[in-house]
């Protein structure tokens, strides 16, 4: 089981991380308002000249392919509800990495979906 927490602490780490770098990179360029083919194109062009971006894609990437190397080592029944970790850390992240404003009614979601998460680990056997 070592390994595939191990797995399970980078998908949820790896991707929240990917996440908040991407959203770094989103808020950079700024909102897309204009949805025409020149002005997508322009905003991608924006993006890929963000470290946040490439960094965040290359997390993204890593915590994919821990999901797929720990789906074929644990059940899905175990593997799906521990990634919703994931909730709790992009909370936290976003609250110190991007300075965001986390109301009580979210933190107490965030709370529940944690416990629903330790009641899955406690009845792994």
């Amino acid at each position: 089981m070592g390994r595939e927490i191990i797995l399970l602490f980078l998908v949820v780490c790896a991707g929240t991380a990917g996440e908040l770098c991407i959203s770094r990179a989103m808020k950079t360029v700024g909102e897309v308002k204009n949805f025409h083919p020149a002005a997508l194109l322009s905003v991608m062009l924006r993006c890929i000249r963000l470290k946040w971006m490439w960094l965040g894609l290359a997390l993204m990437a890593t915590a994919f392919f821990s999901l797929l190397w720990v789906l074929s080592l644990a059940n899905v029944s175990l593997v799906v509800p521990v990634t919703a970790l994931s909730y709790a850390a992009g909370t936290v992240g976003g609250k110190i990495f991007l300075r965001e404003r986390v109301t009580p009614e979210r933190w107490a979601g965030i709370l529940l979906v944690s416990v629903g998460v330790i009641l899955v680990l406690v009845g792994r056997s």
